[in-house]
C-alpha cells in the first residue's frame, strides 16, 4: 500500500537523523526543508530547482528521501571532487545505518565514460597503434608505461584513472580508448576482465549511480541511452550544467586528430583509401597552418566566424570525402576474423568517423551553431547556440529532475537559471504534452538559505573610490588596495581574477610590494591542476592564492587560511567569447537584452560562487573585497548584490583594514 504524505515525511525525517548521526554532524532546518521536498518531488513525479547555501548538508538531504523510497536515482555532478565525496565520505557512511532503518540491502556505484578506464586489449596488442608510438620517442615516458602495466596486472585494482598511478597524459591515452573506438565486451577477447565494463555492470544494478554533467550531457543531447535506466535525476553544481552540456557537444577538428585517424587507417588497410585520408589530413594541416597565421595578425577573424574561412572550406571536405570512403569499406567488410583484429577495426572506425562526422558539421553549420578558431592549439571548434530545447525535450519531459546548488538565484530570482536548464518558465509555458510526459514547465522552486550568519561572519567591502576597469588590464589602483588589504591581513588571501593578464599583472605587483614581508605567493600558471595549489594555499596560513576562472568554483578552506577574498572585476563574459556574445547578440535580435539575458546572469552567479569561498564553516569569519566601482555605480550593482551572500557591506577602507588587521592577529596568537 503507498505511503501517505504524511508518512513518508515522517520516514524522510527518521531516516535523515540516522543518516547526520552516522557522519557525525547536526541537523539543519534548511536540510530538513530540502529533504521534504525532494521527497515530495520524487512522490508527485515533478521537477525540482532548491537553492542550498554552502553548510546545509545538501547531498544528505537528496540522498536520503531517494533511498527512504526505494527509487533508483543518477546523481549528476560538475566536479570530480564532489563524486569522490559522494561514494567515498557521504554513502559509505550512512548506507550502514540506513541499511539497518529500512531493513533492505543498498546499493550504489560510479559510472564514467569508457575513456577514464584502461584498455586491456590496446595494452597487450602485438603491434602497436599510433598513440603508442610517441612512447617509443620520448624515452622518459617509458618508466611511466612500466608502472601502469604493473598496475593494471595487480589483482583487485579498478582499472579507474582516478585510481592508477600518476603518468603523463600521453601514456595513459596510449592505454585507453574513446567510446566510438571500444568494440564492446561482448566480442572483445578481454571482455570479461574489461575495467570499464565491470564499472558499467555494476552501476547498472545500483540504487544511486554517480556521474559526471558531461556523460548525461552526451546521453542527453545524442538521445542515445549510455547511463543506467533511473527513476529520477539529481543534478547537482546545476548552476554548471548548461556550460558543460555546451562543452560536452562541442566539435573540435584538430590536425593532430585527422592525422591520428589517417595514421590508424594506414596500419590497418594500408592502400588508396588511406593514402586519399593521409594526403588530405596533410592539405588541412597545411590550410590551418597558414590561416593561424592570419589570425594572428587580424583581429578580425577572431572571435565567431560567420562562415567557414574559404583556405579552410576545401581541405575540409576532402578530409570528409576520404574519411567517409575509409568508414563505408570498413563497414563492408564483413568476413569473420579473430577478436584482436575485431578490436584493431573497430578502434579505426571509430577515430575515422568521428573526424568524418566533425568534419561534415562544420561544413553543414547554420545559424543554430557557433563556429570559432582556437589559435593556441589551432582548432576549429563548433557549438550549438542554445542547448536548453534539448534539454527541455530529451530531459525534462522524461524523468524528474531535481537540480540544487548553492548559487541558482539572480536577483533572487530563478527564471534565468531555470530558463538554461530547460524548464518553462513566465511567459514560456508550454500548454500541451503527450501522455506519460512530464510537464516541464511543472518546477517547484525552494531556496533553504545556509546555516551560516553572514552578516555577522563576514564583510563585503566595496570601494567606491577605485576606477572602473578598462581595456588597459587591472590598473595600478586596484593592485596598491590588493596589496594594502593582503598586508592587513597578513596573507591568509585568496585573490580570484577574470583574467590571465590579471593574475600576471599582481604578481609582479605583489611580489614588490610584499617583499619584506613574510608571505608566500602562489601563483596559478596556464595548465596547472587546482587540487596542489589549494592544498598548498590551505597547509600555509600566511600564504596568498592568486588565480583565474578555475579558482572562483569548488575552492573549500576553511579556517585561519583564507580570512579575505579578494575579486579583481565583475566577472562578465569576454567580449570576445565566441558562445556567449553569440547567446547576447541572439537575444539582441530577439528583442531582448543580450546584457540582461546573458551577460550579467552569468555575471551574477560567478559572482556568487567567488564570494561563496571566503564562509565555509560556522566559525569562519573574513572579508570579501570586490574591487570593480561599478557594482556601486551602475544600477545593475544592485542585481548582483542581490544574487551574493548577504554579507554586512561598507566602503569604507578603514573599519575594513582594522577588521582583516584584528582577525589576522587572533590568529597569529
Amino acid at each position: 500500500m503507498p505511503e501517505s504524505s504524511s508518512e513518508l515525511i515522517r520516514n524522510v525525517r527518521q531516516a535523515l537523523s540516522v543518516a547526520v548521526a552516522a557522519i557525525g554532524g547536526s541537523e539543519r532546518a534548511g536540510q530538513v526543508e530540502m529533504a521534504e521536498a525532494v521527497a515530495n518531488a520524487l512522490s508527485d513525479r515533478h521537477h525540482l530547482m532548491v537553492q542550498a547555501g554552502t553548510g546545509t548538508g545538501k547531498s544528505l538531504a537528496y540522498l536520503v528521501p531517494a533511498l527512504v523510497h526505494g527509487k533508483r536515482v543518477l546523481v549528476a555532478t560538475a566536479t570530480l571532487a564532489l563524486q569522490r565525496q559522494l561514494v567515498e565520505r557521504d554513502l559509505p557512511k550512512i548506507v550502514p545505518a540506513l541499511e539497518k532503518l529500512l531493513g533492505r540491502e543498498i546499493t550504489y556505484g560510479i559510472y564514467k565514460g569508457v575513456g577514464n578506464y584502461l584498455c586491456l586489449q590496446k595494452m597487450n596488442a602485438e603491434d602497436g597503434d599510433p598513440d603508442g608510438q610517441v612512447l617509443l620517442e620520448v624515452s622518459s615516458l617509458g618508466k611511466d608505461a612500466q608502472r601502469l602495466h604493473a598496475w593494471a596486472k595487480t589483482p583487485g585494482v579498478s582499472g579507474d584513472r582516478d585510481d592508477a598511478p600518476d603518468v603523463d597524459r600521453r601514456v595513459w591515452m596510449a592505454n585507453s580508448l574513446s567510446g566510438r573506438e571500444c568494440v564492446g565486451a561482448d566480442v572483445c577477447a578481454y571482455g570479461s576482465q574489461c575495467f570499464a565494463a565491470n564499472a558499467k555492470a555494476k552501476a547498472q544494478l545500483a540504487d544511486i549511480v554517480v556521474t559526471n554533467h558531461t556523460l548525461l550531457a552526451i546521453e542527453i543531447v545524442d538521445s542515445h541511452p549510455i547511463l543506467p535506466e533511473r527513476d529520477a535525476i539529481i543534478l547537482d553544481e546545476a548552476h554548471e550544467f548548461m556550460d558543460r552540456t555546451t562543452q560536452a557537444v562541442t566539435e573540435e577538428l584538430t590536425t593532430a586528430r585527422v592525422q591520428r585517424a589517417a595514421a590508424m587507417a594506414r596500419k590497418l588497410m594500408p592502400g588508396k583509401l588511406s593514402a586519399a585520408l593521409t594526403t588530405a589530413a596533410d592539405s588541412f594541416d597545411d590550410a590551418m597552418t597558414g590561416y593561424g597565421e592570419r589570425v594572428r595578425y587580424e583581429t578580425s577573424l577572431q572571435g565567431r566566424l560567420s562562415e567557414i574561412p574559404s583556405e579552410l572550406e576545401a581541405p575540409i571536405r576532402k578530409v570528409r570525402e576520404a574519411a567517409a570512403a575509409i568508414v563505408q569499406s570498413i563497414t563492408a567488410d564483413e568476413e569473420i576474423i579473430d577478436s584482436d583484429a575485431l578490436a584493431e577495426r573497430a578502434r579505426v572506425k571509430g577515430a575515422v568517423n568521428e573526424v568524418k562526422t566533425t568534419a561534415d558539421k562544420v561544413l553543414k553549420m547554420g545559424d543554430s551553431h557557433v563556429l570559432w578558431y582556437e589559435p593556441t592549439f589551432s582548432t576549429l571548434h563548433l557549438a550549438p547556440l542554445s542547448v536548453s530545447h534539448v534539454l527541455q525535450e530529451n530531459l525534462l519531459t522524461k524523468t524528474p529532475v531535481i537540480a540544487t546548488s548553492a548559487t541558482l538565484t539572480v536577483g533572487k530570482g530563478f527564471d534565468a537559471m531555470a530558463k538554461t536548464i530547460g524548464f518553462d518558465v513566465g511567459d514560456d509555458a508550454a500548454e500541451e504534452f503527450e501522455a506519460g510526459e512530464i510537464d516541464p514547465a511543472n518546477v517547484q522552486m525552494l531556496d533553504v538559505g545556509s546555516p551560516f550568519d553572514f552578516a555577522q561572519q563576514g564583510v563585503l567591502y566595496l570601494p567606491k573610490h577605485l576606477p572602473e576597469p578598462s581595456r588597459d588590464g587591472t590598473s595600478p589602483q586596484v593592485l596598491e588596495e590588493l596589496g594594502e588589504l593582503i598586508d592587513a591581513a597578513g596573507g591568509r588571501t585568496l585573490a580570484l581574477f577574470s583574467s590571465w593578464r590579471g593574475v600576471e599583472a599582481a604578481d609582479i605587483h605583489l611580489r614588490k610590494v610584499l617583499a619584506e614581508l613574510p608571505i608566500k605567493i602562489i601563483t596559478q600558471k596556464r595548465g596547472d591542476a587546482v587540487g596542489p595549489l589549494v592544498e598548498r594555499f590551505a597547509n600555509d596560513e600566511t600564504s596568498v592564492l592568486l588565480g583565474t576562472m578555475s579558482l572562483w568554483q569548488g575552492v573549500d578552506v576553511p579556517g585561519s587560511a583564507c580570512i579575505l577574498v579578494c575579486i579583481d572585476r565583475i566577472p562578465f563574459p569576454r567580449p570576445d567569447d565566441p558562445v556567449m556574445s553569440a547567446r547576447a547578440a541572439q537575444a539582441d535580435a530577439s528583442g531582448g537584452s543580450g546584457f540582461m539575458q546573458v551577460s550579467l546572469p552569468r555575471a551574477a552567479l560567478l559572482l556568487a560562487q567567488g564570494t561563496g569561498r571566503l564562509i565555509r564553516s560556522i566559525d569562519d569569519r573574513g572579508v570579501v573585497a570586490i574591487l570593480d566601482s561599478r557594482i556601486m555605480t551602475k544600477r545593475y550593482g544592485a542585481t548582483l548584490l542581490n544574487s551574493m551572500p548577504p554579507l554586512w557591506r561598507t566602503s569604507d577602507k578603514a573599519i575594513v583594514r582594522q577588521s582583516l588587521e584584528r582577525l589576522a592577529s587572533e590568529f597569529s596568537e
